[in-house]
């Protein structure tokens, strides 16, 4: 991802706090029978020591694409948080010079590193428990694996096959109009607000 330096995030812990934002992700394979991309929602795990962290996800064991994976390289994984279109008019100078083109804001981050398969059923239990715990935090009643009959889930549980990714780079690009001036940025953050799109309103967010 070519990343220019004014929109470069370089800070793990807020690479991190995206990922777990953002955590439907891509998982990317390429291998000599080509390019192939899941969408799968990813658990982060960092114990806030010198590593990157790990990631974990499971496909389904029907997806050969998790056979693919077994014993090979290096793999991506892929973040995106809100993305806008950013329109010429929102800058003030535009109106003076004329000289402003439609862009693009967006967020994302690249993970790369080295992929193992786990079929393990107590490891997968554990994935899955994790997972359903990160997005049922918050809720009123939260749901648990456990509420579900034990015979249930484990069979369920058969039907997976979990990867875990040991971090090896992060890549983070942040596009909020950094390389514009104060007052351009001003003009682009209220015109995402103004969107009727909730990723627009996202974005606006991220205006500094």
């Amino acid at each position: 991802m070519y990343v220019p330096d004014h929109f470069k995030e370089e800070d793990t812990e807020t690479l991190h706090q995206y990922i777990r934002d953002y955590s439907f992700g891509l998982l990317v394979i390429a291998d000599a029978e080509g390019i192939e991309a899941n969408h799968v929602p990813f658990h982060l795990s960092s114990d806030g020591d010198d590593t990157l962290g790990t990631l974990q996800c499971h496909l389904a064991r029907n997806n050969p694409a998790w056979q693919r994976i077994e014993n090979n390289g290096p793999i991506l994984a892929i973040f995106q948080g809100p993305d806008a279109y950013v329109s010429p008019s929102w800058y003030p100078s535009k109106a003076e010079t004329g000289r402003a083109v439609p862009t693009w804001n967006y967020l994302a981050v690249h993970v790369e590193g080295c992929v193992r398969v786990i079929q393990d059923p107590v490891w997968l239990k554990d994935h899955v428990c994790q997972l359903t715990a990160q997005h049922e935090r918050g809720r009123a009643q939260p749901w648990a694996v456990d509420d579900a009959p034990a015979d249930f889930t484990d069979r369920l549980v058969k039907a997976i096959v979990g990867i875990e990714i040991t971090i090896e780079s992060l890549t983070g690009k942040l596009k909020a109009s950094q390389n514009q001036p104060e007052r351009n940025r001003t003009g682009v953050k209220a015109g995402l607000k103004s969107e009727s799109t909730p990723s627009a309103n996202a974005m606006s967010r991220f205006i500094r």
